[in-house]
């Protein structure tokens, strides 16, 4: 269905769509050209103002299948342009800069990858954002293009009226600072960290927070200078961590014998005699929740495991405690998550920072990879709000809290209020050692389990790897024995390991 005469007088698609005679990509199936709309979209929320044909292009050299796109100028496209001597002027370094990318080893890579959307936008704001920064302006229409297939379908016969049908100067100084951002847009294009892209494709789409601060996160792990380390170090772990799978068991939830009547029910097991009210009485009742049904026996069931993975990120973290606090936290999640398991996640260092609670199979490693904390340290107060948190999620919540604490050896908490979550949940640690550092703290005999992670640990690849593994594999069997007596945590031995 081809541009309707309404939609050609709204400038927006005017605008938007007829820009792409400029583009010099073209992608072999209309939903290709449907996702660039989109990032257009989320781009502009971002601040990263740039016209759909840049986007277009540049996008699809990283999203899109090699065989899937041409290269190439659209017909009738450079005697349009000459009209214009401005554009005439710039158009061939833009389709140099495209070609040059589309030929990088970087662009190569990330199409074997198959993106989803919100890591290409990370990847078109970290590659052209200094274009938006050097125009700083916005295009003089709106990004609202409807995300309409049929409307972009058979579009080229159609793109020369609709691009003589605005003023094209927006265009013309995307592409002049373009231009003179040759070097450095050539340069970022070349220089993305794929490691952090093959992480975040290993672990699927749900590896990024869900809604609009995914691409926030994303734009911090891009731009942090030791998420490369961290990533790096998480891609040691992963296949391992990834061969676990969720154990079935049978059920133990009775299905036979009614124990009583309740509000809630099967429409098997509905109270005959509700079927004697009138029609609209019985829907009156039906709305207002009225309806009485058979309630049937059941055994009560152990309650869910809730994993509360704390996170240092105080000053004291910094460098390899850092990279194998967060990597073990991305390995150790995951392991749990592929188990069946609740998992929750929050950094501190003077303070506690927000919790981070993904969907079941969902994990954060986006807001992982790019926190930072920059609060000093204060853990009495940190564990202070700790406790009484734990204690208002004990008494609105049926899980089994299971904290995991990952720090470094001189988090000195009064040994009052470590005893304080004890009493709510079971508590283990891992403790990483500075050089030449010793482990004395005097509550380690109140945690069922903690592990200790010495300097020349982390010196060394095969050894760190091998400490980590061990850790979540301890963590596991830890997790086995709080199933066996959820709700009373007991004050087990303590494990040393380095």
């Amino acid at each position: 269905m081809p541009v309707s005469s309404a939609q050609a007088r709204d400038p927006a698609i005017v605008g938007s769509l007829g820009g792409l005679l400029l583009s010099t990509v073209r992608a072999a199936s209309p939903m290709m050209i449907v996702r660039t709309l989109r990032w257009c979209r989320d781009l502009e929320r971002l601040g990263v103002h740039l016209p759909l044909f840049l986007v277009h292009d540049i996008g699809l050299l990283y999203a899109a299948p090699k065989e899937q796109l041409v290269l190439g100028p659209r017909s009738g496209t450079e005697a349009l342009i000459a009209k214009t001597p401005a554009l005439a002027a710039l158009w061939p370094t833009y389709a140099s800069i495209v070609a040059e990318i589309w030929q990088s080893e970087a662009s190569q890579k990330a199409r074997s990858m198959r993106l989803g959307d919100e890591l290409v936008v990370v990847l078109l704001a970290r590659v052209l954002g200094a274009v938006t920064l050097r125009v700083g302006r916005k295009a003089p229409y709106p990004a609202t293009v409807p995300l309409d297939p049929e409307m972009v379908r058979d579009l080229d016969p159609q793109l020369p009226g609709l691009f003589a049908a605005a003023p094209r100067t927006f265009e013309t100084a995307i592409l002049e600072a373009l231009a003179r951002a040759r070097l450095h847009v050539l340069t970022m294009a070349d220089a993305l960290d794929l490691d952090t892209l093959r992480l975040l494709g290993m672990l699927g789409p749900e590896s990024t927070t869900a809604g609009a601060l995914a691409h926030v996160d994303l734009l911090a792990a891009m731009s942090s200078p030791s998420a490369n380390d961290i990533v790096n170090f998480s891609l040691e772990l992963l296949p391992s961590v990834l061969e676990t799978r969720r154990t079935q068991s049978t059920g133990t939830q009775a299905v036979h014998g009614y124990a009583g009547i309740g509000n809630k029910g099967s429409i098997d097991s509905l109270v005959l005699t509700e079927l004697a009210w009138e029609p609209e009485e019985f829907s009156r009742r039906m709305l207002e929740n009225e309806i009485l049904y058979f309630t049937r026996e059941q055994t009560s069931e152990d309650a869910r495991r809730l994993h509360y993975l704390l996170i240092d990120a105080s000053a004291s973290m910094r460098g390899d405690r850092q990279v194998f606090a967060r990597g073990l936290a991305i390995a150790l999640g995951k392991k749990l998550q592929l188990a069946g398991e609740d998992v929750w996640m929050r950094f501190f260092d003077s303070r506690l920072y927000d919790v981070q609670r993904p969907r079941p199979g969902q994990l954060p490693v986006a807001y992982l990879l790019g926190f930072k904390g920059e609060r000093g340290r204060n853990p009495a107060r940190v564990f202070a709000q700790l406790a009484t948190e734990i204690a208002l999620l004990r008494a609105r919540d049926q899980r089994d809290p299971v904290i995991h604490l990952i720090t470094h050896a001189a988090l000195h908490v009064p040994r009052a209020l470590v005893a304080e979550i004890r009493k709510q949940a079971h508590l283990s640690g891992v403790f990483i050692l500075p050089s030449g550092g010793v482990l004395d703290l005097d509550y380690l005999d109140l945690l069922e389990g903690h592990t200790v992670v010495d300097h020349a640990t982390l010196q060394q690849k095969n050894a760190r790897a091998a400490a980590a593994t061990k850790i979540v594999d301890d963590a596991a069997r830890l997790n086995e024995r709080v199933s066996v007596h959820p709700s009373a945590p007991s004050a087990s031995g303590r494990h040393d390991g380095s």
